[in-house]
């Protein structure tokens, strides 16, 4: 955890100085943003086709099966959506960044780095840590969208409801609120990831073996990290909604 504060820091403090490698941070948001969009897509739109199919069939029972879309779209805003696409982007982008970090780090790349005057936080850690700032609340978004867009479908296409019941139930029950919380998680999330990887790349040693427990660590770290923090910011962010706390 010292080493992890110590490592935010310093970036911090090249926020502050100035040094903005605008080109590297192009570069990876095209790693980061574009490179994630299809795992993120694919991803909530079969977690929100799998909860409404499982919902629906549920709530039938009981004659509420007109709030599955509320329930979903509640669902995928506030957990489904920025834990999962956490998660995918912890496990496809953290595990690439600890291994691309390590793999200069082993090679002396980071050493020589310092000896031409560059800070390899300034380098190495910044443009990532703008460029997931920048791609994790639009990657949530679209896990969100897409996975309303198969709920929609399986509830009109399958279970043969209403086109205008669904959305309008669902649109009426989903607040900015929902959308909200989503977007404060997902950029705790990327710090989150971003802080984590980059750590265990700078730490990497002991040649391609220490490349690869580095991007272990790094994507189980991580991954844990998403986990316990969405715990404790669900709490916190229901805490401090208008909507008090009920989901």
């Amino acid at each position: 955890m010292g080493q992890l504060a110590g490592l935010l820091g310093d970036m911090a403090y090249a926020a502050r100085t100035g040094v903005w490698r605008l080109k590297l941070v192009a570069q990876q948001i095209v790693a980061i943003g574009y490179g994630s969009q299809a795992v993120v897509i694919v991803t909530g739109a079969f977690t929100g086709a799998v909860f409404t199919f499982q919902s629906y069939a549920k709530f039938k029972d009981f004659g509420v099966e007109s709030s599955v879309g509320a329930i979903v779209s509640i669902a995928l805003c506030r957990e489904l959506g920025p834990v999962l696409a956490g998660l995918m982007v912890a496990g496809r982008v953290g595990a690439s960044m600890a291994a691309d970090i390590g793999t200069m780090k082993v090679t002396e790349q980071v050493d020589a780095l310092r000896v031409m005057g560059v800070h390899p936080v300034d380098y190495l850690v910044l443009p990532r840590f703008v460029a997931m700032m920048i791609s994790m609340p639009l990657l949530i978004a679209e896990s969100i969208t897409f996975g309303l867009l198969a709920s929609s479908v399986v509830c009109i296409a399958g279970y043969d409801m209403p086109s205008p019941w669904f959305w309008t139930h669902t649109l009426d029950h989903t607040g900015w609120q929902d959308l909200v919380i989503g977007m404060t998680k997902g950029f705790v999330f990327g710090i989150l990831i971003t802080i984590i990887s980059c750590h265990q790349g700078l730490a990497a040693e002991n040649g391609a073996v220490g490349v690869g427990i580095g991007t272990t660590r790094a994507v189980v770290i991580s991954s844990l990290a998403i986990l316990i923090f969405n715990f404790f910011l669900s709490i916190l962010l229901n805490y401090l909604s208008p909507l008090g706390t009920g989901i």
